[in-house]
């Protein structure tokens, strides 16, 4: 058996749901995953086991001892490994043919244009600091790119109460609404899907949250200390499972004028 009809066969499932065409846009699509911890290590595991041929893998951390209740890649024996390395490596086992660029840097204004110099057909935002959030979704939407955002995860326990919408149909979640404003604030009201929780946490957690929320407008200190929010697996990958949904979707539709056989 050949490389090309090993990797044709690992997705032979998706094909016969999505349909060849669909799964042939998938392999020439690229997709930049933004952040590789509790929701972006599960959105790159669906963009990679959907048989997206490009992704650009951008993450500065190492694992550490507390990620490993939520956070794919994080293991025993990964402790202390690069988080971007980490995804690039599984990415390959599952998918030998995708081309993966590995990116191990803190996004911020000075590095965008190198983050973004591929135009991606679509982004994944799952990066858990306010400034390079802003700074991200600031340019991928004046650049016209397709971005799927995350807002906050944790400190919730419903996955009932999860939404997808655009950024100007938040409600309740306190990132959200201060990432609405800023955006707002920037010429950008809407234009930006997101994936959300309705779900009104108690008043300690909330105040955590916006303190976090808060500590974060230093931009492009790294390792700062921050309160820790408590979070759980199955919820952040939700998250990280339907922004992966998201984009596939739109990526699986045929080009606007060129119908179904493009």
């Amino acid at each position: 058996m050949t490389v090309a009809s090993d990797c044709r066969d690992r997705f032979v499932r998706t094909r016969l749901l999505l349909g060849d065409a669909a799964c042939d846009r998938l392999a020439r699509a690229r997709v930049t995953v933004a952040g590789l911890g509790a929701v972006g290590s599960y959105a790159c595991e669906a963009l990679a086991r959907c048989g997206v041929g490009h992704l650009r893998l951008v993450d500065f951390d190492t694992v550490r001892p507390s990620n490993i209740n939520r956070q794919l890649y994080a293991l025993g024996s990964t402790l202390g490994q690069r988080k971007a390395d980490l995804a690039t490596a599984r990415v390959h086992d599952i998918n030998p043919s995708c081309q993966v660029e590995t990116f191990p840097l803190f996004i911020d204004p000075s590095n965008l244009d190198t983050v973004l110099d591929n135009t991606p057909d679509a982004i994944i935002d799952a990066i858990d600091s306010l400034g390079p959030k802003l700074s991200l979704l600031e340019a991928a939407a004046k650049a016209g790119l397709f971005v799927v955002s995350s807002m906050g995860a944790a400190t919730r326990l419903d996955f009932r109460q999860v939404r997808v919408g655009d950024i100007s149909e938040t409600d309740v979640c306190p990132l959200a609404r201060r990432i609405r404003k800023n955006l707002k604030k920037r010429g950008i009201p809407s234009g930006i899907r997101c994936v959300f929780s309705t779900e009104l946490v108690p008043a300690p957690a909330l105040d955590l949250a916006l303190d976090a929320a808060a500590a974060d407008r230093e931009p492009h200190q790294r390792g700062r200390p921050r309160k820790p929010l408590g979070s759980v697996a199955f919820l952040t990958g939700i998250f990280g499972l339907i922004a992966a949904g998201e984009v596939v979707r739109h990526l699986a539709e045929p080009p606007p004028n060129k119908g179904k056989s493009a």
